[in-house]
Formats: C-alpha cells, structure tokens, sequence
C-alpha cells in the first residue's frame, strides 16, 4: 500500500526522419495463447464482508436492507504448509481483535473493485459485477457522508467494522478524513469506473455512486483546486500547487476515474476537475533524452530529484484525458515518458521503486510494474502507435520471469503474487491486497489484448547495457578530498547513494572506468545550492568533458530541503577508449559530489522466452547510430522516432545492423 508518506518516513519530440509507416504494419504474428492471464482466487481470499456498526457520518446504499459491506484484507502471509493467511496494518491486539491500523483500507478496498469492475466488463462474469457492488459499498461507507470533511475518506477499519481515522504509526492527515489524500483520490478511481460500470446495468446503484463522487469532487475543489493556477518555487523551479497531496501519483490515480465518469456522462463540474488536474500533472514533464529526468512526468511536484516506480500511472491518465477531453496537449508529456523515459528506465535496470535520483532503491513491485504497463498501454491506445504495446509486453515479462530475480512474479493458477524483488534479487513472497490488485489490473489488461500477451512470455533477462553508478566514495581522493556519511540519506527530496564527497577547492576525484564499446554521457550527481562558489571541472583521459557550476539552481521555496541533488549531464561524451575519469573542484567553494552516471550512447536490453528473442534498442545520441544485434532465425526490426512514430520495418534472415534514433527505440524480434 505505497503512498509517499511511507518512503519519507524512512527515507521533447524530435523532427522525424524517415516517413511514418502504418500502425497494422507492426502487428505481430504470433498466435495467441488463449488461456486467461487473470485468476481471481486469491483476491477472492482477501475478500471479506463485515458488518460495521453505527457511527456517525458514515452509510452506504441499502446499508438497512444490507448491512454488511465489502471489504479486503491488507495482507497475506505465507505459511508453512503453503497456504497463506491474512493480516492487517500494524501492531496486532489480540485482547480487542483490533490492529494499530486496521485489517482493510480504503486504498485497496478502491483499487480492488476497479479490479473486479474491468473483469466484469471484459468476461460478464456476475460473480465479478456482485463483488465490485459489494466493495463500492463498503468504499462509500468509509468515505464521510455530511459535515466538515464531507467527500473524504477514512483509510481504516478494523474487523469488525469499526472505523480507525488515528492509526498507528500515524498517517497524515490525522485524522485520515480531514483533507485531500491518496486514498480520496483512488476512492473517486473506484467510483468513477463503477458509475461508468453501473450506468446501464443498474441504474438506481450508478445514481448513488454519482451522488458519492460528486461528493469526493466537491473535496478536491474545496481542498486542493481551490488552488488552480497557484504555482510554487521549487529550487528555482515552477511547479502546480493544485495537485492532490502534491503528488502527480496521487492525481492521476483520480484523473483516470474523473475521465471515465466524464466519458459516461459526468457534468461539467467533473469536466472540468478533470482538466485542471490533468493540467497539473502535465506541468511536470521533465528532461529530454540526455537530461535528467529523461522525459518522465515527475511524480511529486515538491521535488525535482525524485521519481519512483509506484504510482506512476501519469502517461495513463493524460492519455486518458486527452481522449475523453479530445486534447492532444496533454497527450505530449504521456507520450514523451512513454516513447524516450521508458526505454531509458527498462535499459537501466526496470522499474524500480525510487531512482531519487540514482538507483537507491531498486526494490521492484507489481504497483511498479503494472503503472509502466497501464501507461504504456493507454498512450499505444490513444496514438494508435504500436510500439508501446511492445514495450508494455516487455515491461509484463517481468511477471513471467524476466526480472531481477529470473523467477515468475504471478502464478496464474493460483491467482498469487509476489509481494517485490528487493536490490539483491531476494523476493518477498507475501501476496498482499496491492500487488495481488495491480498484477491482476495487467492480467487483465494483456487478456484484453491477447497479441501483447503473447508478446509478454519472456522469461530470462540475457542482457542488459545501460546506465551505470560510480559512487564518489569509491574514487581516489586527493587534496583534501573527503567522505561525508550523513546521518540520514534521506534529505527530504531526495536520497544520497550512501555516502558523498566534499571538494574544497584544489581537491579532486579520479575514477576507472568500466570498459566500453561506444561513446557515454557523463552526468555528475551533485548537490546544487544557490549561490554556493563551487565549480568542477571534468575531464577523461581521452579529453576535458565540461564544468558543473554548483550554484545552478534557484531558490528552495516550498521544497523540503534546501538546494537539490541533480544529475547535471556534461556537454561532451565520453569516448569509448576512455579508462579514467576525474573531477577537479576550481572555486573557493566546497562542492558536494554524490556520484556519476554513465550512459552509453545506445542502451539495450534483451529478452528470452517462450521461443523468442527480443532486443530493445534506445538512443541517447544526438544523430542516427548503428548498433549490432545477435540472434538466429527470421528476424523483424522495428525503428521508432521520439514520438513513438515507427518510422521503419525490416524483416530478413539475417539482420545484424540496425538503426536508433536520436531520442528513439528500436525493437528487434527473433
């Protein structure tokens, strides 16, 4: 159950060059397995009725006709026998049967009727439509009903039904009905494919969603869009103020239930909320193919250090809401983390929990997974450009196998997932509420798209050439170089990659260098501050390679810490031949270095399984580059632009050569 409280607690389009070709051109030719991906059991086994009693403030549709209620378990712990049984959040009291949190949460609560709801409408299954009523019941019983803090959400309930607004440990907001929150906006998520569900087949139910959704609206205008318009300083940068708990994360969970209500039928009121956050979620596009963060929508608007794999489902909800507002503005920024930031994160290793912003936490999760494959998904779905279903297939390989730990993250006949793959490839086999609802929101998705399920079937991870992270701390110092370790990593708005170097001046850093084959960019990760006389000089063996001013960044405003630990990308590339590198610092002023990335000029990764063989090419150079393939058999070649416009296909027997884009990809299948 991510939300950014929990980590902080502890922690551009290029000019096409080749003529476009037709969409159906890149249609695979691989049949299809027919066999249904989604297994419902083991949310089903999560699943629970409770009758809650009266509390103030809180009812549902029905509740006196039907007074017991959906809900869903938190999480599920292995035993030793193989079965697994449930659990709640925090400490367990066993003297009340109570827990510090609760044993069910509005945040999974919602996510797993939207589970329930798209299974309905893609099988008819009634057994689906029954449980998603149910659950949309015991959603709107949590949310408040009249007074103050009407249209919010209360996150816990226990047992037996009774409400816990104060948990432990402590969440904010305290109370967890007083202001805008993660799990107001997946409660409008749930609510607005349920009325979109229910419009038609129940209508008397869908006129009660409507009345509780435009209640949850009317929370966000009061509480957050009230702001509209109202930009904040963030070292030195604009950001909206109008975003929900300040996330894009959190928003664009909201955007995409506003859009389906909007497409079913939603007044103006939801249309236009449902601009205005979209707006906001746009304004954090960032980056280009050479600069940080590489065309990825940010997910919080608080800093410019940070993106992680949980949430990120912004792609899909600006896709979704270009559709439905027929605006192809807010398709711009979807399509440029989908079609140049994509790439860039699956070649440097997936989609890990926190690049904040290098790889401090490479633990991977379904929530991770499944936001890539829904945002990949939704952008090939409003541009008609099938290049990023095949990255959305590449991306679901990791629950066949092809992840950190080259072992199966989903087992379809048992409907389970793993809970993650930490760092070091160890997994966590609990399945629980969240990973159990998003692996089951791409399940879902591939059976609606058998093609890219059959795409999906890679196993194996053979090979990976992509970002790499030299530590500061591992260089040889000299000059009075030295090894800062903070108390905390965390700074607030970002985590130092252990520990980090302070260069007075005359001080300096020299690094061996990995081996290569082609040229790399060199993006220093160091701590900007405003006004702060620092300066490094950088330069290879091979040649100088650019200075770092450290003061390039603006005022601290609303962010949590002062300055901001950027990766600030050299203006030359680093020649292959190259074997070391060094850093100078040439002012009167200390600068702080944390790390170096290096990005080869053409990433890759590659893919096995299921008797086929995918390559996934991704350029960050600034002309056409040809790189070299290995393979065996019929071989199709892919070219994509920045845009995710294919620009070329090639089938033969023998490919060996190919081409990338400056800012594209390319796909190679054997």
């Amino acid at each position: 159950m991510k939300r950014r409280s929990l980590l902080l607690g502890g922690l551009a389009v290029t000019t096409p060059l080749l003529a476009p070709v037709p969409a159906e051109a890149a249609a695979p030719a691989d049949a299809p397995d027919p066999s249904p991906l989604a297994n419902l059991a083991h949310l089903e086994f999560l699943r629970q009725d409770v009758t809650p009693p009266h509390q103030p403030r809180h009812t549902t549709y029905r509740l006196a006709d039907t007074p017991a209620v959906g809900a869903l378990w938190t999480y599920a712990e292995p035993g030793p026998n193989g079965d697994f049984r449930r659990v709640g959040g925090g400490t367990y009291h066993p003297d009340t049967d109570t827990w510090g949190q609760g044993a069910f949460n509005a945040d999974d609560i919602s996510r797993a009727a939207v589970v329930y709801l798209r299974h309905w409408r893609l099988t008819g299954a009634a057994t689906s439509r029954d449980a998603a009523y149910q659950l949309l019941r015991g959603l709107t019983y949590l949310q408040t009903a009249d007074g103050p803090h009407a249209g919010n959400v209360v996150l816990w309930m226990q047992p037996d039904g009774t409400l816990n607004p104060s948990a432990e440990p402590k969440e904010l907001p305290d109370p967890s009905d007083s202001d805008a929150s993660y799990w107001l906006a997946r409660t409008i998520w749930a609510l607005g494919e349920g009325y979109a569900a229910f419009r038609d087949a129940d209508p008397d139910f869908a006129g009660f969603l409507r009345i509780r959704l435009d209640l949850a609206i009317a929370a966000v205008q009061r509480q957050v869009l009230v702001r509209y318009h109202q930009w904040q300083t963030i070292d030195g940068e604009r950001t909206p103020a109008w975003l929900i708990v300040d996330g894009a994360d959190a928003t664009a969970e909201a955007v995409l239930g506003l859009a389906a209500y909007v497409e079913a039928g939603g007044g103006a009121t939801a249309r236009r909320a449902l601009r205005q956050l979209a707006e906001g979620i746009a304004a954090l596009a960032d980056g280009d193919p050479r600069e940080w963060p590489f065309g990825a929508v940010r997910p919080w608007a608080l800093s410019r250090s940070v993106w992680h794999g949980w949430g990120a489902q912004m792609p899909a909800a600006l896709a979704r809401a270009a559709q439905v507002l027929d605006d192809r503005a807010l398709l711009g920024p979807a399509v440029t983390d989908a079609a140049v930031f994509t790439p860039w994160l699956l070649t440097s290793g997936g989609p890990d929990n926190g690049r904040l912003p290098t790889r401090t936490d490479r633990t991977q999760i379904a929530y991770g997974v499944d936001s890539r494959v829904q945002s990949l998904l939704a952008v090939a779905d409003a541009t008609g450009r099938p290049g990023f279903a095949q990255l959305a297939a590449l991306t679901a390989g990791w629950w066949f196998g092809a992840n950190p730990a080259g072992t199966p993250g989903y087992d379809p006949r048992t409907g389970r997932a793993i809970d993650g793959i930490n760092g070091d490839g160890r997994v966590n086999r609990n399945s629980g509420a969240e990973s159990t609802i998003h692996t089951l929101l791409s399940m879902l998705a591939l059976d609606a798209r058998p093609e890219v399920a059959t795409l999906a079937r890679h196993t194996r991870i053979v090979e990976r050439v992509g970002a790499v992270t030299l530590e500061a701390e591992d260089a040889v110092r000299r000059g009075g170089a030295t090894v800062v370790t903070p108390p905390s990593a965390w700074t607030g708005e970002s985590l130092i990659s252990g520990g980090y170097v302070d260069l007075p001046a005359g001080a300096g850093l020299r690094w061996q260098l990995p081996p290569a084959d082609q040229p790399r960019l060199v993006s220093p990760v160091v701590d900007l501050r405003p006004g702060v006389p620092a300066r490094t000089v950088w330069r290879s063996d091979a040649g100088p390679l650019g200075e770092v001013d450290h003061a390039r960044v603006g005022a601290q405003g609303n962010s949590p810490a002062p300055g901001a630990l950027l990766p600030v990308t050299l203006p030359r590339e680093l020649a292959a031949h190259a074997t070391e590198l060094t850093a100078e610092a040439t002012a009167r002023g200390t600068a702080a270095v944390d790390a170096v990335m290096l990005e080869p000029l053409v990433s890759r990764l590659t893919l096995v399984g299921d008797g086929r063989r995918t390559t996934l090419l991704r350029s960050a150079a600034r002309s056409p580059r040809t790189a070299e393939v290995t393979g065996t058999g019929p071989t199709t070649v892919e070219v994509y632009d920045a845009a995710g416009v294919l620009r070329s296909r090639t089938t033969g027997a023998a490919i060996r050569r190919v081409t990338v884009l400056p800012g594209g990809f390319t796909l190679v299948r054997w």
